[in-house]
C-alpha cells in the first residue's frame, strides 16, 4: 500500500470480483464510463480514474507538467500506482482514446499485469506532434474555453448529442479541466507512437471503432490497431469519438470480450443477476 498521492478514482463492484480499470479520454472524466457501470459492476471490481488536471485528479501528480515533459508512460505509471495501492496483481483494462493509449502502453510494458485489453476509439499514434503541441500552448495561454466550440464536433456523432444532459456534462468536464493538466496530456499524445510495438501485446484484445468518429477514424486508427495486435478483434459501432451514442452496443462488445477473456484466463466471474 502506498501513501503517495494518487489519481482520483472510484471503485465499485463485488470485493472478490476480477479487477477492471476504465480509462477516460482527454478532456473528460471518469463520468464518461457511467453508462456501462450497471452491467460491468455486477461481474467486476470496477475502477475508474481521472487524468491529471481532470475531474478530481490534481495536475501536481505529474513530476513535471511543463511543455513537452509529460508522456503516456508517465500517465501509465500513475495508473499502476493506483493498482498497487489496491493490491491487484492483474487487471482487465478498457480505455477510450487517451485512456486506451494508457492501456496499450501497459499491455506492452507490463504484460503480466494486463489480463485483457479493450481499446475504444483509440490509436497507436494520434497524428503529427505539432498540432498537439499547438493545442497545449493555446490551453496554457487561454485555458480550455477556446476548445469548447470545436470539441462537440470532434467528440459526438451529431450536434444533438452535445445537447443531451450527458453530452453537456462531458463538455462541462472540458470546461473545468485545469489548463496545465490538459496541456500536459496533449503533450503525452504528441509524443505517443506505439505502432512498432503493437505485436508485443499478448493480452486478449478488442478494438472498438466508432463509425462516426471524426477524431480517430476507423480506417486510419482502429483498423491499424486491430491489424497490428496479434489476434485482436475489431468491432465497429455507430458512435462518435467518445462512443456514447450507442451505450448498449458498446456494452455488448465489452461483455462478450470480457467473458471470453476471463474464460481464457481461467478467472471466475460471478453470475449476473
Amino acid at each position: 500500500m502506498t501513501s503517495s498521492p494518487l489519481l482520483h478514482h472510484h471503485v465499485i463492484g463485488p470485493d472478490d470480483a476480477p479487477p477492471l480499470i476504465l480509462g477516460p479520454s482527454l478532456g473528460t472524466s471518469k463520468a464518461v464510463w457511467e453508462p456501462q457501470l450497471p452491467s460491468l459492476t455486477r461481474r467486476f471490481r470496477v475502477l475508474r480514474f481521472d487524468l491529471p488536471g481532470h475531474g478530481g485528479s490534481a495536475t501536481e501528480l505529474l513530476c513535471d507538467s511543463g511543455p513537452g515533459r509529460t508522456t503516456v508512460e508517465d500517465l501509465a505509471s500513475l495508473v499502476l500506482s493506483v493498482v498497487e495501492h489496491h493490491g491487484w496483481d492483474r487487471f482487465h483494462y478498457a480505455g477510450i482514446s487517451l485512456g486506451g493509449a494508457i492501456g496499450a502502453h501497459l499491455a506492452v510494458h507490463s504484460p503480466t499485469r494486463v489480463a485483457s485489453l479493450a481499446l475504444v476509439c483509440s490509436s497507436a499514434h494520434f497524428g503529427a506532434a505539432e498540432p498537439w503541441y499547438e493545442r497545449a500552448a493555446l490551453v496554457r495561454s487561454e485555458g480550455t474555453g477556446p476548445l469548447l466550440a470545436t470539441s462537440a464536433g470532434r467528440w459526438f456523432a451529431t450536434a444533438a448529442t452535445a445537447d443531451t444532459p450527458f453530452g453537456r456534462r462531458l463538455l462541462g468536464n472540458l470546461a473545468d479541466a485545469d489548463p496545465a493538466g490538459y496541456a500536459a496530456c496533449c503533450d503525452a499524445l504528441a509524443a505517443y507512437d506505439l505502432r512498432a510495438d503493437l505485436s508485443r501485446i499478448s493480452a486478449p484484445t478488442v478494438v472498438v471503432g466508432g463509425s462516426h468518429d471524426a477524431a480517430t477514424p476507423v480506417e486510419e486508427h482502429a483498423r491499424e490497431l486491430a491489424e497490428g495486435i496479434p489476434r485482436a478483434a475489431l468491432e465497429i459501432i455507430a458512435a462518435g469519438h467518445l462512443a456514447i451514442e450507442e451505450p448498449r452496443a458498446l456494452q455488448a462488445v465489452l461483455d462478450a470480450h470480457l467473458v471470453t477473456a476471463c474464460a481464457g484466463n481461467r478467472a471466475r466471474i460471478p453470475t449476473a443477476d
